[in-house]
């Protein structure tokens, strides 16, 4: 997930001349929408006030902690680069700098940059210095002793994988061998089945907000890893003549607006069938709830229900953005790893009727890239830097024509030349994506051709957006969109599991 206006730091405006007053009325105003969460506002005055006043080391770092909140990454360390090249002792630039590489999972050079302020910050601040602006030393310290701790973890894992052969979590479990208390009051598979029984009490028992059974949690963990492993990277999806199909976008975690888009479309079922398309967890703190109940459904309809990976269905992702942290808190560190290996198995895209391509993110950063070399892609891995999967779960559309670097740092920005140039080499129609939050939960762009759809209404609490999903029927695939205002559910924030150094984004 990302802004709502994609070109911000695209836009040629005539420069003004350099005008001090003007950039700092400017500045106030931008302030004063952030703090009311209106970033991608902020961010827009944010750059009227870089033009009246461009060697502002504060404005940039403002605009970046903007980027940040919007997943906007690439620009937020843009940005942040920038300030420090206009003030190198500006150590407020350094954290953003860092926040920006963690978020996309850059430890080592985040690290590097806590290494600055932790040592360079004073201890006892001057309040007529700009270092009031910034976290007390304490807080620094905290900060690049979290971040170095990642660091280290991930090179004892990666040592470990060299020296030994490290073994799955679905081979060390005994699954049999768990015992279920008597005193466990919630669903049970039926011969380590899921049943529409199952199903049934197990959206209740989620509603009420009680847990699965460990022992039925890793059955299905098991038993979906099996059959993720059976499918293509691509996988092709038939819809009858005059049938409805229904696609849904981002989730992340938000509980009971998943059920309630069962409320307004109808529950799964082989008359009812549909196809989710990626970051089911993170940022909302119900998305254990989320996933245990996607996972069923898929279970229990395994050729009228999808999933596509998403961005977030990877372990950096996972390790910020919250899942981890409640995965922990609900279960175990070992349960984690284990969805870390389900994750990798998920298909990168479908293709519907051979003419609808459905994907997380968007396109490719080069022509030519056809159905087949989808379905090639080697997907059991984390998400690459660059290539097919990476871009599959990335990039995003732009209006002007061509391409672009990512706004996120990762993937690209595709024009619609591009879309229709995909589209006509590979016999396709259209294309859906989600991946990005839209006002009504869906947006049309390059002439109808490139659809986005984002399931997940007033996003983290906080945006006011509506969510939406699509649905078709077999024959004449036009596409109808579906679009509904958040519902009420406990009091539990999103963020609540996330990682502690995402605070630096506040």
């Amino acid at each position: 997930m990302t802004d709502q206006n994609p070109d911000t730091m695209e836009v040629d405006r005539p420069k003004p001349e350099v005008d001090v007053d003007q950039s700092n009325q400017l500045k106030a105003e931008a302030n004063e929408l952030f703090k009311l969460e209106k970033y991608p506002d902020a961010i827009d005055l944010y750059s009227k006030a870089i033009d009246f006043n461009p060697t502002n080391a504060v404005l940039y770092a403002n605009r970046s902690i903007s980027h940040l909140k919007v997943e906007s990454f690439g620009y937020a360390l843009a940005d942040a680069n920038k300030a420090i090249e206009c003030d190198k002792n500006y150590l407020k630039a350094y954290y953003r700098r860092a926040a920006a590489h963690m978020a996309l999972g850059k430890y080592k050079m985040a690290l590097k940059d806590y290494e600055i302020v932790y040592k360079l910050i004073p201890a006892n601040k001057d309040a007529k210095t700009k270092f009031t602006l910034i976290p007390a030393n304490k807080d620094a310290k905290t900060k690049f002793t979290e971040c170095k701790k990642i660091v280290q973890t991930i090179a004892f894992h990666k040592a470990i994988a060299i020296e030994e052969k490290v073994k799955a979590v679905a081979d060390e479990i005994d699954i049999d061998g768990i015992t279920v208390e008597d005193s466990y009051d919630g669903p049970r598979l039926q011969e380590g089945k899921v049943t529409v029984e199952f199903m049934t009490q197990l959206l209740e028992h989620f509603k009420a907000q009680k847990k699965l059974h460990r022992k039925f949690a890793l059955k299905i963990l098991y038993d979906i890893k099996q059959y993720f492993q059976a499918q293509s990277s691509l996988v092709d999806i038939k819809v009858g003549d005059g049938k409805k199909f229904t696609i849904c976008g981002d989730i992340h975690g938000q509980y009971y607006d998943l059920m309630n888009i069962f409320s307004l479309n109808g529950q799964p079922s082989e008359e009812n069938p549909y196809l989710f398309n990626g970051d089911f967890v993170d940022r909302g703190s119900f998305s254990v709830e989320c996933i245990f109940a996607l996972f069923g459904f898929k279970l229990l309809y395994p050729d009228h229900f999808f999933m596509s990976r998403g961005n977030h269905e990877s372990e950096n992702m996972n390790k910020m953005y919250g899942f981890e942290g409640e995965v922990k808190a609900k279960y175990s560190s070992q349960m984690v790893d284990f969805f870390t290996e389900v994750y990798n198995w998920l298909p990168l895209a479908h293709c519907i009727n051979n003419k609808i391509l459905v994907m997380h993110g968007g396109l490719f950063s080069k022509d030519g890239v056809t159905l087949d070399d989808i379905r090639k892609t080697e997907r059991n891995r984390q998400p690459p830097e660059e290539g097919i999967m990476c871009e599959l779960l990335w990039s995003d559309p732009q209006g002007m024509q061509g391409r672009s670097a990512s706004k996120r740092g990762v993937g690209c920005q595709f024009g619609p030349d591009v879309t229709e140039r995909f589209l006509e080499n590979n016999g396709l129609d259209y294309i859906v994506r989600s991946h990005e939050v839209k006002e009504n939960g869906y947006e049309l762009m390059h002439d109808g051709k490139c659809i986005t759809v984002f399931s997940a209404p007033n996003y983290c609490d906080t945006m006011g957006n509506k969510g939406a999903f699509i649905t078709l029927k077999g024959g004449d695939l036009r596409p109808e969109f579906t679009s509904y205002v958040h519902v009420p559910h406990p009091n539990v924030k999103p963020m609540a599991y996330a990682n502690s150094l995402l605070s630096l984004f506040g």
